[in-house]
């Protein structure tokens, strides 16, 4: 029998009933301090691990590479007018994001690799864009109102699905 009108659709045995156990978002901040890059790193490889988000180990060390490249970014370039740096993990969606904030209204841009050229540093964002790109993922910094930004990254986890019966 088919019927009209707005009655919700009665849900399949397949459809989760929520999100999923280790959705969330979490936020806490750090000192612009270089001691504080590989306490931030510990930090979100600690609570994806907690909320048993699906992540197999190379993701997880992508998002470590990422978390550590943008913190050290915000700590080198940003300190003197932001002396903490805020950081939030987003799970769930099928993404993981990962975000870090200062209060420096510079927008980074990555810097291009020249092989004949002896830089040893600088290249944090190329390397993130780099990781990124091969994980299918997206980033992009956003001002804040307050006049300073937000650089993020996000990347799809590898979440099981199963297949109706």
């Amino acid at each position: 029998m088919d019927s009209l009108g707005s009655a919700p659709p009665q849900p399949s045995a397949a459809e989760p009933p929520g999100p999923p156990a280790y959705a969330g978002a979490w936020r806490f901040t750090a000192p612009a301090l270089d001691s504080s890059v590989p306490q931030v790193r510990h930090a979100v490889r600690d609570l994806i691990r907690r909320q048993r988000a699906p992540v197999n180990d190379e993701l997880m060390q992508s998002l470590l590479l990422i978390v550590s490249e943008l913190v050290t970014n915000s700590v080198r370039h940003a300190a003197l007018l932001s002396p903490e740096v805020g950081v939030e993990v987003s799970l769930g969606g099928g993404w993981v994001r990962v975000a870090v904030e200062d209060g420096h209204p510079y927008r980074p841009k990555a810097l291009a690799a020249e092989p004949d050229h002896e830089l040893t540093g600088g290249r944090g964002l190329l390397l993130v864009k780099a990781y990124v790109t091969e994980g299918g993922g997206t980033c992009d910094v956003e001002q804040t109102a307050a006049g300073g930004k937000v650089v993020w990254a996000a990347l799809p986890l590898q979440v099981q699905r199963t297949p109706p019966p």
